[in-house]
Parts: structure tokens; sequence; C-alpha cells
């Protein structure tokens, strides 16, 4: 789905016309227009407002341009309320999951600790020898932002 189609979706769904949908985000009325045709796309700082208020991410509001994954422990951030975290302000931090990353601060505090933690509830998900799935695990996850040394 385009930026466009995301935004006026966005604002059908909470039965707003597009002066309320600008007034809401202290833009215009053109200005809303403007992104439900296409011809321009909400500045940062309006996306982001977006984000907040209408509990989207800003991923999903851009049309899922890129997939995101944790960028602690590799898991797909493809549902915003059930895998992406979010900060204090309520905006979504689309680089890590909620379980990673909760409430302004990272669960995990070492790369081991988040390793004994996956090896065996991935083992068990998906029936194969622990030792792999650390081997696996331990190959994997230092590419990753959070363990990049």
């Amino acid at each position: 789905m385009e930026t466009k189609d995301v935004l006026k979706s966005i604002r059908d769904e909470a039965k707003l016309s597009q002066s309320q949908f600008a007034n809401q985000l202290n833009v215009t009325r053109q200005a809303v227009s403007r992104w439900e045709n296409g011809l321009a796309t909400p500045n940062t700082t309006t996306l982001k407002q977006i984000s907040i208020d209408f509990n989207i991410s800003v991923n999903k509001l851009l049309g899922s341009p890129k997939p995101l994954i944790c960028q602690c422990c590799g898991m797909p951030l493809d549902n915003d309320d059930v895998t992406i975290s979010k900060e204090l302000d309520g905006s979504y931090n689309e680089l890590y999951c909620k379980w990673c990353y909760s409430d302004g601060e990272f669960i995990y505090k070492s790369l081991e600790q988040l390793v004994d933690f996956l090896v065996p509830h991935l083992s068990n998900m998906h029936k194969q020898d622990p030792k792999k799935i650390k081997e696996y695990v331990e190959s994997y996850l230092p590419k990753l932002e959070m363990w990049k040394k």
C-alpha cells in the first residue's frame, strides 16, 4: 500500500474529514489533500506525530518500503501492535522488538544473556539440536546493530 493510501485509510478509520485530520496535525487541509493524492508526503515530524496519534509505525505509514527485523534478536518486525517496541513518548522504535527493548531500556545486557534465552526456546520451537541452534545464533546475532563491535 502506498503512503497516500495508508494516510487516507487512517483518516477514514478515524472518521475524520480532511479538515479535522489537518487540525489535529497542525497542517492545512490542502496539505492533507496533497498527501492523499500522492503529490506530497508528510515531513518527518508530522510522520512521527501521525505514528503516535494513530498507533502506526512510520515504516507502515510509508507503505512498508523495507522489511524490519529486531537489531537485537533478529525477529521480524511485521506487526506494529505485536512486535515493534515503543519509546516512553509512545513513538515506535522500529529497530527493536518489544521483547528486547521496553520502556526505553534493553532487556538483554549481553549477547551471552540473549543466547542463553534463545537457544532453549528456538530448539524447542523448531525441534532441533540445541548445539546447532547455539552455533547458528552465535554466528548470526553479531551481525545485528546491537551486537556489532
